[in-house]
């Protein structure tokens, strides 16, 4: 063989065992970070609900954005590893919600008028910083990880109260400190998002708010199937809030979603979930709320989102029904779809 050959062959198996080798010593990816979700519906919910620059829009309210599809719509981006539209989505959040000095964000925003609403929803903020502290670590960008850690500060300092129950969130800064008690929303405790949260601002806060939402679960149970209802007066004993319709529906449906999630659906509580869910045989049907003073249900039935959930919770599998396609579903519907998704690759039983 010609020496000048040899010695380019020689050259290139040595490179390519070299390839091998640095491969072979390359550190695995760190277990805590998310797995990369493979979010099939992610582009279609991108295409229907998100609008240039960077808005989650919600055409049955319509158009509206508010902080919770921001968050909503960061999150599905960092676990769909969408770093484009994560970076659009981020700084249309900033620059049009982000108008507070406390920290927090702006709740609602409409087309033609932009903020309509400055106080803050807490399921919004935290949702945001959960967004934001994924990405920092999907992406390897310091930057967002220390933005999350000043959200989840401001949570904290303005969000989290101390009460006879614990330490409990506020739904916002303004306006659930009633003369009759506190009010608030239980499926605005985003358990996964407590724990991802500890992790990047350290604090004895996060486990005591997590373990005051799990306690206030055992105990607000109402109506026939011992529900928890969408909002809740906090006076003793503990009681749906009157000033709103006293049921469990379409915020109380995300409880058993974000338990599942961050592994804490024990059988205690998801029991009534379960029976509730189960109290209804045809496949098809399933009431999206239930009155808790009598009983009554919803006649029209809950969306394809909302029984993503009860599979989730009750199986722990994808539902075995197919869904109409993203783009014929509401905004919610869609949302809570994938969020089924995502919690099926990273929650589970406890």
């Amino acid at each position: 063989m010609n020496p000048i050959r040899r010695h380019l062959l020689l050259a290139f198996a040595l490179s390519v065992l070299g390839s091998r080798l640095a491969l072979a010593a390359e550190p695995a990816p760190s277990p805590a970070a998310p797995p990369v979700a493979r979010l099939a519906g992610w582009s279609a919910w991108k295409q229907t609900f998100i609008q240039p620059p960077g808005r989650v829009v919600d055409p049955g309210q319509g158009g509206i954005s508010t902080s919770e599809s921001q968050g909503f719509g960061l999150l599905l981006a960092a676990s769909g590893d969408d770093r484009a539209t994560f970076d659009a989505l981020w700084t249309w959040t900033r620059n049009n919600l982000g108008v507070r000095d406390d920290g927090l964000f702006a709740w609602r925003w409409q087309p033609a008028t932009g903020v309509t609403d400055r106080n803050d929803a807490a399921d919004g903020d935290l949702l945001i910083a959960w967004a934001l502290a994924r990405a920092g670590q999907r992406f390897g960008d310091a930057a967002y990880t220390e933005a999350a850690r000043r959200i989840a500060q401001a949570i904290r300092a303005h969000l989290l109260v101390p009460t006879a129950w614990g330490v409990v969130l506020m739904p916002a800064l303004q306006g659930f400190d009633t003369a009759k008690g506190r009010v608030v929303n239980l499926s605005y405790w985003v358990f996964p998002a407590f724990a991802a949260l500890d992790r990047i601002d350290p604090s004895p806060q996060w486990k005591a708010v997590t373990d005051a939402g799990l306690r206030l679960l055992q105990i607000a149970r109402f109506g026939r199937w011992a529900l928890p209802p969408d909002w809740l007066l906090l006076v003793d004993p503990l009681v749906p809030d009157p000033g709103r319709p006293q049921r469990y529906g379409y915020e109380a449906v995300r409880i058993p979603l974000y338990l599942y999630w961050a592994h804490l659906g024990t059988p205690e509580l998801l029991a009534p979930f379960l029976e509730f869910w189960g109290s209804f045989q045809c496949k098809d049907y399933l009431p999206a709320w239930v009155n808790l003073n009598d009983d009554s249900i919803d006649s029209f039935g809950a969306p394809p989102g909302m029984r993503a959930i009860r599979t989730l919770a009750g199986t722990a599998k994808a539902p075995a029904d197919a869904s109409p396609p993203i783009a014929r579903q509401d905004y919610y519907s869609a949302t809570l779809g994938l969020l089924v998704e995502l919690a099926r690759e990273e929650g589970g039983r406890p």
